[in-house]
């Protein structure tokens, strides 16, 4: 009877295989991935890192593997693409194949919004649509948006414009919805004073939660662009708002961040929900370490 070598290949991208942990950014990567691995291995389990585009790699020889830094699948993203379709033969994904396909593509903001979910309001725009970002915001009712790629991460080719600042920003985004679809969206004022929420949601469950703030002149709010991140105890109805969004996903992922904003308003509106590579912040809660082991554990049995 084959036995893999490996129980869970913690997936990573080339460049962080052998992390240096001198480098404040790579640090943080290793002792994410070491959370989760000391958390598997607690639980009796054989664990490996490995990048996903090893050329070397059987993937036969483990039983699952979990995505975790593969931060550059969307500018690999053909080569992905074909990786995913052979290794989901080969071995379990965590998350699945048919979920992170369904997610690297953001147009399922609109999914998500027909089953409910309360989405930032958002314009798709196909590759090779003929439309400028006045039309939009004209058509819309929008004073100011950020555009960016459906598949995009990392704020690749993402924009802010005003009407100040519209026409210096036509000629670009008319160059990149050429070359690829993408999003529109009206842009939400409540990201510069009280920040983008993430909740962290394993196995169906809140564990916890981090607010990020860009700062000062900036809207992004990645720390690898000058963002903060804070700790944040998550309300009732942000706690509700994150499992419900996770809960319509069309296959129930083993781990989520929903990333949302509470807008002036009141109300609570999806930004994003990362289920193929997030950043989980278990640094802010180890305990959720733990509660994903479990659950990737439960699920090898």
């Amino acid at each position: 009877m084959h036995v893999p070598s490996i129980d869970v290949a913690i997936l990573t991208e080339d460049r962080y295989v052998t992390p240096d942990r001198n480098d404040w950014y790579q640090a943080q990567i290793a002792r994410e991935e070491d959370l989760v691995a000391d958390a598997l291995a607690a639980l009796g389990l054989r664990v490996g890192r490995r990048s996903w585009a090893d050329p070397d790699m059987d993937w036969s020889q483990c039983r699952c593997a979990l995505f975790r830094s593969t931060w550059d699948y969307f500018d690999r993203y053909a080569e992905f693409s074909s990786w995913l379709d052979r290794v989901a033969g080969q071995t379990r994904l965590f998350n699945a194949a048919e979920l992170i396909r369904w997610n690297v593509d953001k147009r399922y903001l609109g999914d998500l919004q027909d089953k409910g979910v309360s989405i930032v309001p958002t314009r798709f725009v196909a590759r090779g649509e003929v439309v400028s970002l006045a039309d939009i915001m004209d058509a819309q009712g929008w004073d100011e948006v950020v555009f960016k790629p459906v598949v995009s991460g990392a704020a690749r080719l993402t924009h802010r414009v005003g009407r100040a600042t519209l026409s210096a920003h036509e000629a670009v985004f008319a160059r990149c919805a050429a070359d690829e679809n993408m999003m529109v969206q009206a842009f939400e004022p409540a990201i510069l004073s009280t920040g983008e929420v993430s909740v962290i949601v394993i196995g169906g469950r809140t564990t916890h939660a981090i607010r990020k703030t860009p700062r000062a002149g900036d809207f992004r709010v990645q720390d690898d662009h000058g963002g903060t991140v804070h700790a944040h105890a998550p309300a009732e109805d942000e706690r509700w708002f994150a499992e419900a969004a996770v809960a319509a996903c069309p296959v129930a992922p083993a781990y989520a961040r929903v990333d949302f904003v509470r807008s002036a308003d009141g109300v609570l509106r999806l930004m994003e929900l990362e289920l193929v590579e997030p950043e989980l912040f278990f640094r802010f809660h180890p305990p959720a370490a733990a509660e994903l082991a479990h659950v990737l554990a439960e699920k090898l049995r």
